[in-house]
C-alpha cells in the first residue's frame, strides 16, 4: 500500500522553497560560466542514451534535497509494491502490472497465487503466431485475397499508444499499411474506409469490456461496410480480431474466440501497448521487433527499479518536474521530438500524464493542497518552431521543454539531418542563455543601425532565456530506445504520482462525460428531453431544430 505523503510538510520542502528563491534569483548561463564542469555534473548515460539536465536551474544543493524528498515519500518502497503486485491502484482494489508484460518471462511472478507470467508469455505467443500467419500470408481473407491494410478501432490506451509506437517504428514496417480510427465522429472511420480495399483489410478491435461506446459505434459501422462490400456475413471471421477479456460479446459480434487476444484488470489502458493491445503493432513491425520494443522498456525497467536515485534518469526527470511545478511554479511542460516519426508522442503523453496525475484529491481522500500534473503539450521540431517556439521564447510563462533526438538519420537525407540536430541543439542553448540588451545593442550597432531605431528596437529583440529544458539524445531510433524512452516517462509519471500524494492509476475524471453524454443521446436521437442546465438545453434545442 502506498504511503499518504504531503509533500509540502516535508522536511526537504522546507529547504526547497528557500533553495527556489535564491534560484529564481539565478540566471543558468551564470552557473555555466562559474562552473566549466556542469555538463559532466548533470549529465547521465546509460547505454545508447545521454539525458542531459545541465539546462535546468539547479546545482548541487537543489538535487541533493529534491533526492531527500523522494526518500522522505519512500519512494524506494512504492517503487517496489508497484514492481510486486500489491494493489496500488487502490479506488480500484487493483494491482498495477504493466511492467509484467515486458518483464522476463523465465521469472515467475505471483499475483493472487498465479504465476501471472506464464499467462503473459501465452498471450504473447498467442500474438506472435497470428502476425506471423498474417504477414506471411497463410491467414487471408474471406476472397483469398492477402491482407495489406490493418484498421485498429480503439480509443484512449486502446488507440495512442500502438498509434504512436506503428508511427515511431514505421522504418521497420513488415509491409502491411496501418490505419487507426478512434474518435465517433463518423468523419474518422468514413476516411479511413475511403482508403481501404474490404477484400484486403484487417479490422481489430480494441475495447477490454467490449462495451466501450465509441469503439463499438466504429466496429458496427466497420463490420456492416464489410458485409455490404463483400455480400456475405460470413467474411466478418476472417476479417476480424478482438483485444477484449469479454468473450461472450465478442463472439456475439461474429469474431472468433481463436482470433481473440486477452489482457487482465491490472494494466491500465494507457499502459497496456506492451501486450495484447500491441497487436498492431506487432503486425506492423513483426514478432522479433516487437519482442525488441519490450526488451528496451524492460532494460529501462531495471534501471529504474535497481539504480540510486541520482543516477536514475525516470527519477530525475520526474524530481526536476516537481521542481519546476511545485517550487518554482511551472504550470506547463512541452516535449519536442526531434524526430518526425515521434510526432504523436506528445499525444500519448498527454493521456498517459494528465489522466494518471491531473487529479486533486489525495491518497488520503483529501482535497491536496499543492499543484499536481502540469499540462503537456508539443509537437515535433523543426515544425513547432515556425508555431509556438515564439512563447517558448519571449512568452510571459516559462515553460520547461523535454528535447528528444536521435544521432543517426532515419533516411538517406543525412543533410536533413544535420540541420535537424543543429535545429534541435540551438533550441535548447537559445532557451537557457537568452540574449541580453547589451548583446542585442552591440549586434544591431554592428549591422548600422541609428542609436534611436536601436532604443526603439531593444526590447524586442531581447530574450530573457533561463528557461529550463532537459534532452534526451538516443543513438539511434529501435524498437528497443522506443521502448526505453516510453518506459522512461512511464515511470516517471509514476514517481510524480507517488510524491504527489495521487493514486496515477485510476481515471474518475473521465467517467462523469460519458455518463451525462448517455443521459442527453436519447434526446439526439428523438426521446424525452432530461432536465438540463440553461445552457445545455438551449443547445440542445438548436441541435434538435435541424
Amino acid at each position: 500500500m502506498l504511503k499518504p505523503f504531503q509533500i509540502n510538510e516535508a522536511e526537504a520542502s522546507g529547504k526547497l522553497r528557500e533553495l527556489a528563491d535564491k534560484m529564481m534569483k539565478t540566471h543558468t548561463r551564470a552557473l555555466f560560466q562559474s562552473d566549466a564542469q556542469r555538463f559532466d555534473r548533470f549529465h547521465l548515460s546509460p547505454d545508447g542514451l545521454t539525458f542531459d539536465y545541465s539546462k535546468q536551474r539547479i546545482n548541487e544543493e537543489v538535487m541533493n534535497e529534491l533526492v531527500k524528498l523522494a526518500e522522505e515519500a519512500d519512494l524506494k518502497g512504492a517503487i517496489e509494491s508497484m514492481f510486486t503486485g500489491e494493489k496500488i491502484n487502490f479506488t480500484e482494489d487493483r494491482a498495477v502490472l504493466h511492467t509484467a508484460l515486458r518483464g522476463d518471462t523465465s521469472k515467475p511472478l505471483l499475483h493472487e497465487g498465479k504465476d501471472i507470467m506464464t499467462d503473459i508469455q501465452l498471450v504473447l505467443d498467442q500474438m506472435s503466431a497470428f502476425s506471423k500467419n498474417i504477414l506471411s500470408g497463410d491467414f487471408a481473407g474471406f476472397t483469398g485475397k492477402r491482407f495489406k491494410h490493418v484498421v485498429n478501432i480503439g480509443i484512449g490506451g486502446s488507440d495512442l499508444g500502438p498509434l504512436m509506437v506503428c508511427e515511431a517504428l514505421s522504418g521497420f514496417s513488415q509491409g502491411l499499411k496501418m490505419h487507426f480510427v478512434s474518435n465517433v465522429d463518423g468523419a474518422d472511420l468514413a476516411n479511413v474506409l475511403a482508403n481501404v480495399p474490404a477484400d484486403e483489410t484487417l479490422f481489430i478491435v480494441v475495447s477490454k469490456t467490449f462495451t466501450t461506446q465509441e469503439t463499438l459505434a466504429n466496429a458496427a459501422a466497420a463490420k456492416n461496410w464489410l458485409v455490404q462490400s463483400l455480400g456475405n456475413e460470413a467474411a466478418v471471421a476472417d476479417h476480424f480480431a478482438a483485444v477484449s477479456t469479454n468473450i461472450p460479446a465478442v463472439e456475439k459480434f461474429g469474431i472468433s474466440a481463436m482470433r481473440t487476444f486477452g489482457f487482465w484488470d491490472w494494466v491500465g489502458g494507457r499502459y497496456s501497448l506492451w501486450g495484447a493491445v500491441g497487436l498492431s503493432v506487432m503486425l506492423s513491425v513483426g514478432p522479433e521487433n516487437f519482442k525488441d520494443l519490450l526488451r528496451g522498456a524492460r532494460y529501462a525497467d531495471d534501471h529504474f527499479r535497481n539504480t540510486d536515485f541520482k543516477k536514475n534518469v525516470p527519477v530525475l526527470m520526474a524530481l526536476l518536474g516537481i521542481w519546476n511545478r511545485n517550487f518554482l511554479k511551472m504550470a506547463s511542460h512541452a516535449v519536442l521530438p526531434y524526430s518526425n516519426n515521434l510526432r504523436r508522442l506528445p499525444a500519448y503523453l498527454q493521456q498517459a500524464d494528465m489522466e494518471s496525475n491531473g487529479k486533486s484529491s489525495g491518497r488520503d481522500g483529501m482535497r491536496v493542497k499543492h499543484e499536481t500534473g502540469p499540462t503537456i503539450w508539443g509537437e515535433p521540431g523543426t515544425n513547432g518552431q515556425h508555431a509556438f517556439y515564439q512563447l517558448l521564447h519571449q512568452g510571459t510563462d516559462i515553460i520547461p521543454v523535454d528535447f528528444i533526438a536521435y544521432i543517426t538519420p532515419l533516411s538517406r537525407f543525412t543533410d536533413h539531418h544535420k540541420k535537424l540536430l543543429a535545429n534541435c541543439l540551438a533550441q535548447s542553448e537559445a532557451m537557457m542563455n537568452g540574449r541580453s540588451a547589451d548583446e542585442v545593442r552591440a549586434m544591431l550597432s554592428k549591422q548600422g543601425m541609428s542609436e534611436n531605431r536601436i532604443d526603439e528596437m531593444l526590447q524586442h529583440k531581447v530574450f530573457e532565456g533561463n528557461r529550463p529544458s532537459n534532452t534526451l539524445l538516443f543513438d539511434e531510433l529501435t524498437p528497443f530506445s522506443v521502448g526505453c524512452l516510453v518506459s522512461f516517462y512511464e515511470n516517471k509519471i509514476f514517481v510524480q504520482g507517488v510524491i504527489w500524494n495521487m493514486y496515477s492509476f485510476d481515471q474518475w475524471g473521465v467517467e462523469l462525460g460519458k455518463e451525462l453524454a448517455m443521459r442527453i443521446l436519447p434526446a439526439i436521437e428523438g426521446g424525452e428531453v432530461p432536465p438540463l442546465d440553461g445552457s445545455t438545453n438551449g443547445l440542445l434545442q438548436l441541435i434538435l431544430r435541424c
